[in-house]
């Protein structure tokens, strides 16, 4: 039995008190946000129709030489969180949507047990945009996840109970053909993300622990049964799950995770979904026009089941 294994093992038959109530009423509303932006959105987290903040802290950031950590901006953000009664999840994001974001520690880059650390990806930001680059850390070679259950022991000891909650990337990756990972196969990767989520779970005994998830790579309607064995795993280990896109009926996600979402509507511990930047972009096909806040909510309340909604800062009824 594999690291892995033993894990997901361990975390069945840990009986964990349930952390948050099933979606039952309107979700409640957070901003969303990168890392320094806080301190500038302080009069949006402050209103009474807000409840809290989810902020994205890229791993370089967290980790500035190996196994040395700066936290300073996660408690400079949760000191402004706590000092208006607010909530805070936090983001650790091990994949970058830009070209020139290689952004985990540099001995990664250098260290050859790393291969590079990251590999090339693909990435078609919301509606009628161009496909871009960027990266995505080789969570498959053993010895990066090792490095980002580290950080993940290290946040543990400094925030559990004291955040929130935390959650991990999105599944979704869309690997460039032109390069082929080493090491790299679907069942690889998605093997590992659930060590990460079960290494999560197990670090964090009193926050909130999402896994966002839209698609895995080499699935489709559940034909490799990722996305089942995903949902069953959450269900089992008060695991709350997400993503970063509300777009309702939206072809793709109906292929892929919003079934899901229905199907365990009300079975799941919590459910996190954003309206990012990019979500923004995509309209309604009845009305040709972008997506209300009431069309939004609407969707992420009767279908998904969401708790929470993480709104972009630039989402248009935030500026009223």
């Amino acid at each position: 039995m594999n690291k892995s294994q033993r894990l997901l093992v361990a975390l069945a038959t840990l009986a964990l008190p349930m952390q948050a109530a099933h979606a039952a009423s309107a979700p409640e509303n957070f901003l969303y946000m990168g890392s320094g932006d806080l301190a500038a959105a302080k009069a949006k987290l402050a209103r009474p129709d807000i409840g809290g903040v989810q902020v994205v802290y890229n791993w370089k950031g967290l980790e500035t030489a190996k196994g040395q950590y700066d936290f300073s901006a996660i408690e400079q953000d949760l000191a402004i969180a706590k000092g208006l009664n607010k909530k805070m999840f936090i983001q650790v994001q091990d994949r970058f949507f830009n070209p020139k974001a290689r952004n985990i520690p540099d001995y990664m880059l250098t260290e050859p047990e790393y291969d590079g650390g990251l590999t090339p990806q693909l990435d078609n930001p919301g509606e009628n945009k161009p496909v871009g680059s960027g990266w995505v850390a080789q969570q498959w070679n053993p010895a990066v996840r090792e490095r980002y259950q580290a950080l993940l022991t290290a946040l543990a000891e400094k925030f559990d109970g004291q955040i929130y909650g935390i959650n991990l990337p999105e599944t979704s990756i869309d690997l460039d053909p032109k390069h082929e990972p080493k090491g790299f196969s679907c069942d690889a990767y998605f093997s590992a993300e659930m060590e990460n989520l079960a290494f999560a779970r197990k670090a964090f005994g009193k926050s909130l622990v999402v896994q966002y998830v839209n698609f895995w790579p080499c699935e489709w309607e559940n034909d490799h049964n990722y996305m089942g064995r995903l949902f069953d795993f959450a269900e089992q280990n008060n695991v709350g799950l997400g993503g970063p896109d509300i777009v309702p009926n939206r072809k793709a996600q109906m292929k892929n995770s919003y079934p899901f979402f229905n199907k365990y509507k009300g079975k799941l511990s919590y459910v996190g979904l954003a309206v990012q930047e990019p979500t923004l972009t995509y309209k309604n096909p009845a009305t040709r026009k972008p997506f209300t806040k009431e069309e939004f909510t609407a969707f992420a309340q009767d279908y998904l089941g969401a708790n929470v909604i993480f709104w972009s800062t630039a989402t248009p009824w935030l500026k009223k």
